[in-house]
Parts: structure tokens; C-alpha cells; sequence
């Protein structure tokens, strides 16, 4: 099984590196995509200010795809620490202990408009006691977010883990 886990400094700058080059600098080896399969290992909290990285960088694949009509899939696998990320405002704010609401409410919302595929860890949901209620609308239910990686690694998928 390939796995291949990339810093998120190193997929900003190989993965978007032509579409966002400094004036002045030539590009040596310029990224074309074909047939993406992407598996975005979303396990742990990462932000960039108040916005997870992880999330930040799905969207901009998903669009820099679109710009080079490019085929493929992008996958999000919510489990762990991150597992929270995925609950509706009620539930969001009874694990969370607070009265704010799901503040990525709108970052999954713009994922699943762009095409990314959210997925959630029954084995994180088990153990914090949600339902499939609990989760926003969209979001899918996978039989576990190590075995699913496993599977999407044999099925060629690349693994990001942000």
C-alpha cells in the first residue's frame, strides 16, 4: 500500500506551486493533474489562525481541479481530536461547552459544494455516544477511519495528513 504523508508547507508548494508563483520566479517543475484521488487523514487540529489548515487546503485543491478540469476525488476523513468538526450546532455546542454553534458549519458546507466527499469515523462517534442526527447534512458515515484509509491507500488514494 502507498502512503504518503505530506507536511502542508511542502503540498502548498509543490501542488499549487505554478499557480501561485512570485513574479520573478520560474517554475522548474510545473503541477498538471490528471486523475486526483486525494484522502485527507483529518485526525488532529491544525489552524491557520481560527481556520483548520486541512480544510483551507481541500478547498483550494478542489478548485485548482476545476480550473485544469482535472478528474478525481477528494475525500475528508474526520476522526480523533478533529472528530468534532462534523456536528451539528446543537451537538457541536453540548461537546464543546459553549453557545456558538459549529463554527465549521460553513467550511463543510462549502466542501461538499465543491465536491469533497466528508466522512465520519464510527468508532469516534461511538465513543463520544453520537447518532448519524448529530452530524451535519452531507456528512457520511465510514466503518472506521484506519481501516477506510487503509482501503482508499490499496485503491491508490494519496494520503494528506495536514
Amino acid at each position: 500500500m502507498k502512503k504518503i504523508y505530506l507536511l502542508v508547507v511542502a503540498a502548498v508548494i509543490v501542488a499549487f506551486s505554478s499557480a501561485y508563483a512570485a513574479d520573478g520566479v520560474k517554475v522548474d517543475i510545473p503541477v498538471a493533474y490528471k486523475d486526483v484521488k486525494v484522502v485527507f487523514n483529518m485526525d488532529h487540529l491544525a489552524f491557520d489562525g481560527d481556520k483548520p489548515i486541512g480544510m483551507k487546503y481541500m478547498l483550494m485543491l478542489a478548485d485548482r481541479m476545476k480550473e485544469q478540469k482535472a478528474n478525481g476525488k477528494i475525500i475528508a476523513i474526520f476522526h480523533g481530536d478533529a472528530a468534532y468538526m462534523t456536528l451539528t450546532d446543537e451537538t457541536y455546542n453540548k461537546f464543546r461547552k459553549v453557545a456558538t454553534g459549529n463554527p465549521y458549519r460553513k467550511l463543510i458546507s462549502d466542501m461538499l459544494a465543491a465536491g469533497v466527499e466528508v466522512e465520519e469515523c464510527v468508532v469516534s462517534m461511538g465513543a463520544h455516544g453520537w447518532v448519524n442526527a448529530d452530524l451535519l447534512p452531507g456528512v457520511k458515515v465510514n466503518g472506521g477511519a484506519v481501516g477506510r484509509l487503509i482501503m482508499l491507500g490499496q485503491e491508490g488514494y494519496v494520503a494528506i495528513h495536514p
